[in-house]
């Protein structure tokens, strides 16, 4: 997941994950401490908080597990199970690589299926969830059939296997609203005063507002396949996906 260059400086010194989703550890002090909430606040971080269907990472801080991770009025809290740093302490954050690495895989084929259903159909998504390794979109499709989940898995890993190339870019708001490929999602889903938004271009494929982590290249998501084809009611069809290493 690469950056060309148009991060606000503010967000790639405190949030790292926004520009780098293969950072695994990082060290940093405690800006604050909640002892009723069993969290801290941290100068900076590796930590997603979650958001936009994609769960908060987990690991530690020090010898302490971290249980969850949110933001909350803009700042973000992580939740540890153990004893809390004393603010002004530096301490060592480590990311459970293999959960985020799964995570990214996820999202990113989840982007790849939105990215075929706007290219093929010119139709929106609606709404989403993911866990590590199965993820579902929901689309306002007239009909859905397992035919039809048959083409999309195809088309999913045909666009896998031609290793896209996946940056983040940062687009100035007034471009975003005036771009419907860009915001896909209600658009007050996304607070205006998010200036730049944060935009995740599959190279050649999709590119749309996200705040989630990635990887580098579609190449890396694996084999996917369509587990479900459901309906949800009217224009309402959900597509499942579960997500395996290659074959």
């Amino acid at each position: 997941m690469s950056v060309p260059g148009r991060a606000p400086a503010s967000l790639a010194a405190t949030e790292l994950f926004a520009v780098d989703a293969y950072t695994t550890e990082f060290s940093a002090r405690v800006a604050e401490v909640d002892h009723d909430g069993s969290r801290v606040r941290l100068e900076r971080t590796a930590f997603y908080p979650g958001g936009g269907g994609q769960p908060c990472d987990l690991g530690t801080l020090g010898a302490a597990p971290v249980s969850a991770v949110r933001r909350e009025r803009g700042a973000i809290w992580h939740t540890l199970d153990g004893a809390l740093p004393a603010v002004g302490t530096e301490v060592l954050g480590e990311i459970d690589w293999t959960r985020r690495h799964q995570l990214m895989r996820t999202h990113t084929a989840l982007h790849i299926l939105c990215g075929v259903i706007w290219a093929d159909y010119a139709i929106p998504v609606t709404g989403g969830n993911m866990e590590p390794l199965r993820g579902r979109l929901d689309f306002p499709f007239p009909a859905m059939s397992a035919d039809l989940g048959a083409t999309i898995e195809k088309r999913i890993n045909e666009e896998i296997e031609k290793a896209h190339e996946i940056v983040v870019d940062f687009v100035p708001r007034s471009l975003a609203d005036a771009d419907p490929a860009l915001i896909r999602t209600a658009a007050n889903l996304i607070p205006a005063e998010i200036d730049p938004l944060r935009v995740i271009d599959i190279v050649g494929l999709d590119r749309q507002a996200d705040g989630g982590t990635h990887l580098l290249s579609t190449a890396e998501v694996g084999r996917v396949r369509v587990t479900g084809t459901e309906s949800k009611g009217k224009d309402n069809k959900r597509i499942r996906i579960e997500i395996a290493d290659p074959s």
